[in-house]
């Protein structure tokens, strides 16, 4: 059958997203299919997962596609659940998937189940076996997968394949009715075993399974495979523009073949028939999104279930903190292309950090707590230290944010890693004879360091400068640094996760062809930090940056529990800048 849209763009000549989201080559024919009026200027689009797993940030760029292809042509677009393989789905991945579209943005029109049109999948059946185009195969399935032969190879005619209509319909109707062992036979399409394309060589539409059905119950012991169920239910749906990723694009004959040889026109819509169209798929470099490999990692316990912040799941990402508007914006960015390409973790990142730069509320943390004393700290009326309370502006990026009030007193936490016994060079923070800045406070200079009996630094000793109670020095001098620290009397316990890739190489699995080799070892690191005060204004699910550090998102679950969602310096720069470097040599 002739390609329903004409002859396919060639894959070298088509142009490569312009990196801003606009008019690609999907978009370009949903223009001209409205501008021909064919389905009568109607779009309606599908996203259609299975419910087997959990969505991941390859699935955000179809979901994102579908939804905005209808939404920009005035269409609709329906969430269609693949519901086609009782073994491995269950209604906690559908709750998941609703949740998770719903949370990137998007609302389906509608919400429709493939196993809803269990009965006219059947009867579709029954009519390919009366014309003779369907037939009941004994064979098992390594016996079927040998006799498809392989590219350039012929494949050979099952020797159930000229079975009798009559006999074709009992053996089915047998099968439906569970009075054959799973997998003793199958129903197959009567196409081609000769074809060039293997997908068309009589492929199986369904398989014998005597297992519960988390909708149908225990109704059927017969299931139709995707391919078989895939067109159909565009096709029932009124789908106008089935969307695919570049894995389908072999299945796309098998889709219009089937959709040819059936009486599609009878189900009320326009008369045109669905067409399928492919496009690159969204992949990562050190990123893993095969279902069947994040199950592995989650089942042996490599990560602590489909929303550790170290998975590429959507669940993860938003237990990350990440916010659904970078991850549309990201997928926006990257366009649609015939081309496969992975991208860069950094490349995403450096949307979720301008996403969280303009949002995030501001506060001191120290992850590492090293004690700082400021021997000239003045004491209350009572002899006790002083307290005070110093202005921190919540946002700069966000001037209706407003300031808070932040305790100081004469002694503080800082970051071990801002003080230095002997400072390398370029260490311009806290070092013996050294002033530095802290943060919305004074100038401290160090006078003194106590250490251990190992020689590790346990306490600072500083003297602080009165005069700089605004953060300038009334001489002029200057500071090279700034830190933060977190009153030692005010302190809140918090627990701050840091997350690296879980997957040390570019390519997980390339190497030994199983990705769980790639694994990284320490992919995390748990630290018992301390906050100010104001991190208890923090919500569940809320992103705020720890200053100098980094963005950080409250566990929904657990109170003071901190994720880390991105670093602050944007490495996407720093790539592209070293790129820029290397093309210039």
């Amino acid at each position: 059958m002739p390609d329903q849209r004409g002859p396919a763009p060639s894959d070298s000549t088509d142009s490569e997203p312009d990196g801003r989201g606009g008019r690609d080559f999907i978009r370009d024919l949903v223009v001209a299919d409205t501008a021909s009026n064919r389905f009568e200027g109607r779009v309606q689009t599908r996203f259609p997962p299975e419910p087997n797993g959990y969505l991941h940030i390859g699935h955000a760029k179809a979901i994102c596609l579908d939804f905005t292809v209808a939404a920009e042509s005035g269409g609709r677009c329906f969430l269609r659940f693949d519901d086609t393989n009782p073994a491995t789905e269950s209604p906690e991945y559908v709750d998941g998937i609703i949740s998770d579209v719903a949370w990137l943005g998007f609302e389906p029109q509608e919400i429709r189940y493939a196993s809803d049109y269990f009965d006219q999948f059947y009867e579709w059946a029954e009519l390919l076996i009366n014309r003779g185009l369907a037939y009941v195969d004994d064979q098992d399935a390594e016996a079927i997968s040998a006799g498809r032969g392989g590219f350039g190879q012929p494949g050979t005619d099952s020797p159930f394949r000229d079975r009798s209509v009559s006999e074709n319909l009992r053996l089915f109707r047998e099968m439906a009715a569970g009075q054959h062992p799973e997998g003793s036979r199958v129903l197959r399409a009567r196409i081609d075993m000769q074809h060039e394309n293997m997908q068309m060589r009589d492929p199986v539409m369904y398989r014998i399974r005597h297992q519960h059905h988390y909708r149908q119950g225990d109704r059927w012991c017969i299931y139709p495979t995707y391919d078989w169920a895939h067109g159909q239910g565009d096709a029932i749906e009124g789908v106008t523009h089935s969307l695919c990723t570049l894995e389908f694009r072999d299945n796309r004959a098998l889709y219009d073949w089937y959709l040819e040889h059936l009486p599609t026109a009878e189900l009320g819509h326009d008369g045109d028939r669905p067409y399928q169209t492919e496009f690159a798929r969204l992949e990562l470099t050190h990123t893993v999104t095969s279902k069947r490999i994040l199950r592995r990692l989650v089942e042996d316990s490599h990560v602590e279930g489909w929303d550790d912040p170290r998975l590429p799941t959507l669940r993860a990402l938003r237990k990350r903190g990440y916010p659904p508007a970078a991850i549309r914006d990201f997928c926006s960015f990257i366009g649609v292309a015939r081309t496969n390409s992975r991208h860069a973790p950094e490349l995403l990142e450096s949307f979720v950090r301008a996403e969280l730069n303009a949002m995030a509320p501001r506060r001191m943390v120290v992850l590492r707590p090293l004690k700082l004393v400021i021997t000239n700290w003045p004491t209350d009326d009572d002899g006790n230290p002083a307290i005070e309370y110093r202005e921190a502006i919540n946002n700069p990026e966000d001037p209706s944010a407003g300031t808070r009030q932040v305790p100081f007193s004469g002694t503080l936490w800082i970051d071990e890693d801002d003080f230095r016994l002997e400072a390398p060079p370029k260490f311009f923070r806290l070092t013996p004879g050294r002033e530095v800045r802290l943060r919305a406070g004074y100038f401290v200079r160090c006078t003194d360091a106590m250490t251990d009996r190992d020689g590790n630094v346990v306490e600072v000793h500083c003297t602080y400068d009165p005069q700089t109670s605004d953060g300038q020095a009334p001489d002029g001098r200057k500071v090279k640094a700034t830190i933060h620290w977190v009153s030692e009397q005010h302190a809140l316990p918090i627990t701050a996760v840091l997350y690296e890739r879980l997957f040390d190489a570019e390519l997980p699995g390339e190497r030994t062809g199983d990705p769980l080799d790639d694994l990284h070892p320490d992919s995390r690191e748990r630290l018992d930090a301390v906050a100010e005060p104001a991190i208890a204004d923090i919500g569940p699910g809320e992103v705020v940056q720890f200053e100098r550090i980094g963005y950080f998102c409250a566990d929904g679950r657990h109170p003071a529990l901190f994720h880390r969602t991105v670093g602050l310096r944007d490495e996407w720069a720093n790539i592209q800048k070293r790129r820029q470097q290397g093309a210039q040599r």
